[in-house]
C-alpha cells in the first residue's frame, strides 16, 4: 500500500487537470482563444495579385473619364490607394518587377537581375525563367522550358504554401512566362503562360506531367484564333479619344503589313487568321464591342495590310492586341472555377498578370489611342473578373492588390515634338564604340562580352592575361561611358559593393546590383533618355531609375480593406510584407520590406 500510494499521487500530478491551477486556467480559455485551434487565423478565401504590365502611375486618372464603374473606379472608390509608390532599383523590367513584388526584395537579394542577363559560367545570355532540365507541357520547342530555377528567394505565395502545410493552392496565369513564374513562386501547384507557336496556355515539367483537363478543354475553345478573325477597332468612337495624340503619329511603329500605324488594325490580314463570318459575332466579351453609341467611326481597313500565309497563322500576333488581356481574363476564370480557388476552405492564390499593356505601349507609346483603347478594354475584364470574385468567392472575401511591374517613358519622338528633353540611345552602338576604344588603347581582343541591362560585362581573362590592372581598365571604360551621348553617369561595380547609399540614383544600382550576374560598369542614362533597338525610336521601352518607370499604381481592395488613399511614401518591397501580415505568415525569405500600417488598421 505504501508503494502503490506514491504512484497514484505521482500519477495524478502528471496529468493536464491536476498541473493547471483553477486560476491559470481561467485566464486562458476565453472565447478568442477558444475559436482558434478550430478555425486559424483570419483569412481571405482567395487573394488575387494583379499585375499590369507597364502601367504608369498616372493612367489611373488620364482615363478616369472614359473607366466604367465596376474596374479601376471600383478599386479606386472602394479600396485602399498608396499614391506614391515606388520601385528602389534598376533595371525596372518586367522580370525584376514580378520578383519584387512576391519576393518583397531588390535583385539584390532575389537574383533577377534583368529579363536576360550575361553568364560568366557559360559565356553566353540567359532568360529569367529558362531551364533547359525541364520539358514543355502542352507548348512547342523551348516555350515550355522554363521554372523559377533562377530566383534566390522565396515568394508570399511560397509562404502562402508553407503555412498551410500546402493545403492551400496557387496558380499563376499570364500571356508571359515570367509574368505568370515568379509570382507563383518555387511551391506553386501550376504557372500557366501563352504560348505564340500554338495559341495554347501551356506550363513545364517542373509543375506537372500533362495539363490539367480543364487547361485543354480551355485550350479546345480555340480563343486565340477567334479573337484575331476580327478588325481590332476603337471600343469608342475616335474622336473621343482626346487624352491621346492623332492617330497616324510618326512616333508609332506599325504592325508587320501595315502601311500606317492607324485603326482599324486588321488583324485576320495581317495574323493570316481567316477573317470571321461577317455580321456573325463569335467573340465573347469585350472583343467584339464596338463604339459607346452602338457605332464605330473605324470600320474600313487599311490600305497596304498585306495577307499572311493562312496555313501558318501568326498566333504570336495576340499579346500585342488588348484581346491578350481578354483570354488571359478567360484563363483566370476557368482556373478560379476549375480548380475552386476561394471555394475549399484554405486561401487560396491567384496571381495574374496582363501584358498586352506592355505589348502596346512598346509599339505605340504612352500617348497613342492603342494605348487608351487596351486599358478602357482592361478596364472592362477588370469588372468581368471582380463581378465573378462576388458571385464565387463572395463579396469582401477575396483580397485582391493591383499594381505594376514598371512604368513607361515617353516617346523620345513625341517629348521632341513639344520641345522637351529626351533621347535615345542603342545599346549595340554604345558596346562597339567601347570596344572599339579599348582595341585602340590595349590592341586586339574581345574586351566588351557582353552590355546588357546598361551594364558592360568585361573581359577579366583577357585582362589579366595582357597584365592590365582590371581596377584601372573599369575605370577607363567608367570615363570613355559618360563622355557618350545620353550617358549621365557610370560606376564600378568595385564601387558599388564598397559604398552604401539611402538614397538617390546610386542606392537604385546598389538594389538591383548581384555580382554573381551583374556586369562590371553600370551605367545610368539622362532623364528622357532609353536603349533603343532601331533608329528613328518609335513607341517606348523602359528600365531606368527615373520616376516614370518607377512610379507604378498600389491598390488594396476587397477583404478587410476600408477606403481610403495615403501620399507617404511606399515601395514595391513593402507588398509582400503587407501581404504576409494581412495573411499572419512568414515574409519570404530575402524581404526588405516592410507592411504599410495605412493599409491594415
Amino acid at each position: 500500500m505504501k508503494k502503490i500510494f506514491p504512484l497514484a499521487l505521482a500519477a495524478l500530478v502528471a496529468s493536464p487537470s491536476f498541473a493547471q491551477s483553477p486560476k491559470r486556467s481561467a485566464a486562458k480559455v476565453t472565447p478568442a482563444t477558444k475559436a482558434a485551434p478550430a478555425t486559424g487565423p483570419a483569412r481571405p478565401k482567395l487573394v488575387v495579385g494583379i499585375v499590369v504590365d507597364q502601367m504608369r502611375y498616372d493612367y489611373l486618372y488620364r482615363y478616369w473619364s472614359k473607366f466604367g464603374s465596376g474596374g479601376f473606379r471600383r478599386l479606386l472608390g472602394e479600396g485602399f490607394s498608396f499614391e506614391d509608390c515606388h520601385y528602389t532599383y534598376v533595371p525596372t523590367y518586367t522580370g525584376p518587377g514580378h520578383a519584387c513584388i512576391y519576393t518583397g526584395a531588390t535583385p539584390s537579394a532575389n537574383g533577377i537581375v534583368g529579363n536576360n542577363w550575361f553568364e560568366r559560367e557559360t559565356g553566353r545570355a540567359t532568360y529569367v525563367t529558362e531551364d533547359k532540365t525541364v520539358e514543355s507541357v502542352g507548348g512547342t520547342g523551348a516555350a515550355g522550358q522554363q521554372s523559377p530555377r533562377h530566383m534566390l528567394t522565396t515568394t508570399i505565395t511560397d509562404e502562402l504554401r508553407l503555412a498551410t502545410n500546402f493545403q492551400s493552392k496557387v496558380i499563376g496565369v499570364c500571356i508571359k512566362d515570367r509574368g505568370s513564374i515568379l509570382p507563383a513562386g518555387h511551391a506553386a501547384n501550376a504557372a500557366y503562360w501563352y504560348d505564340g507557336g500554338n495559341g495554347s496556355f501551356i506550363s513545364s515539367t517542373f509543375y506537372q506531367k500533362t495539363l490539367p483537363d480543364w487547361v485543354v478543354k480551355f485550350n479546345q475553345r480555340g480563343l486565340a484564333t477567334r479573337y484575331l478573325s476580327q478588325p481590332w477597332n476603337t471600343l469608342r468612337p475616335l474622336a473621343e479619344y482626346t487624352e491621346s495624340s492623332p492617330d497616324n503619329s510618326p512616333w508609332e511603329a506599325a504592325f508587320k503589313g501595315e502601311a500606317n500605324p492607324v485603326f482599324p488594325h486588321d488583324l485576320p490580314a495581317i495574323s493570316g487568321v481567316p477573317a470571321a463570318i461577317a455580321g456573325k459575332d463569335n467573340l465573347p466579351g469585350p472583343a467584339s464591342q464596338t463604339a459607346a453609341d452602338g457605332k464605330n467611326t473605324s470600320t474600313t481597313p487599311k490600305a497596304g495590310a498585306t495577307a499572311a500565309n493562312a496555313a501558318t497563322p501568326n498566333l504570336g500576333l495576340l499579346p500585342s492586341t488588348p484581346f491578350g488581356n481578354t483570354i488571359t481574363t478567360e484563363m483566370a476564370l476557368a482556373a478560379i472555377q476549375a480548380e475552386q480557388l476561394g471555394q475549399r476552405g484554405f486561401t487560396d492564390f491567384l496571381a495574374l498578370s496582363y501584358s498586352s499593356t506592355d505589348y502596346v505601349g512598346h509599339q505605340f507609346g504612352p500617348n497613342s489611342i492603342e494605348v487608351e483603347d487596351t486599358y478602357l478594354r482592361l478596364d472592362q475584364e477588370l469588372t468581368r473578373l471582380f463581378e465573378t470574385l462576388d458571385k464565387t468567392v463572395g463579396k469582401g472575401q477575396a483580397l485582391v492588390f493591383l499594381t505594376a511591374d514598371h512604368g513607361a517613358a515617353h516617346s523620345p519622338a513625341f517629348l521632341q515634338a513639344h520641345h522637351l528633353p529626351a533621347g535615345a540611345v542603342g545599346a549595340s552602338i554604345m558596346r562597339d564604340t567601347l570596344q572599339n576604344r579599348l582595341v585602340r588603347r590595349h590592341g586586339p581582343g574581345n574586351w566588351v562580352l557582353s552590355y546588357e541591362n546598361q551594364q558592360v560585362y568585361l573581359n577579366r581573362t583577357l585582362a589579366s592575361q595582357k597584365k592590365i590592372d582590371f581596377h584601372e581598365l573599369s575605370e577607363e571604360v567608367v570615363q570613355t561611358m559618360v563622355q557618350l551621348p545620353g550617358v549621365s553617369r557610370a560606376l564600378t561595380a568595385e564601387d558599388i559593393q564598397k559604398s552604401h547609399w539611402e538614397s538617390g540614383t546610386l542606392m537604385y544600382l546598389e538594389n538591383g546590383y548581384y555580382p554573381k550576374r551583374c556586369g562590371d560598369v553600370l551605367v545610368v542614362l539622362e532623364p528622357g533618355w532609353y536603349e533603343a533597338y532601331s533608329f528613328p525610336a518609335k513607341g517606348t521601352t523602359h528600365g531606368e531609375s527615373w520616376a516614370y518607370d518607377t512610379h507604378v499604381p498600389l491598390l488594396f481592395w476587397g477583404w478587410h480593406v476600408k477606403h481610403g488613399e495615403s501620399v507617404a511614401p511606399a515601395r514595391v518591397v513593402d507588398i509582400a510584407a503587407t501581404l504576409a501580415r494581412f495573411l499572419h505568415l512568414q515574409e519570404p525569405s530575402g524581404c526588405s520590406g516592410v507592411p504599410l500600417a495605412e493599409v491594415l488598421r
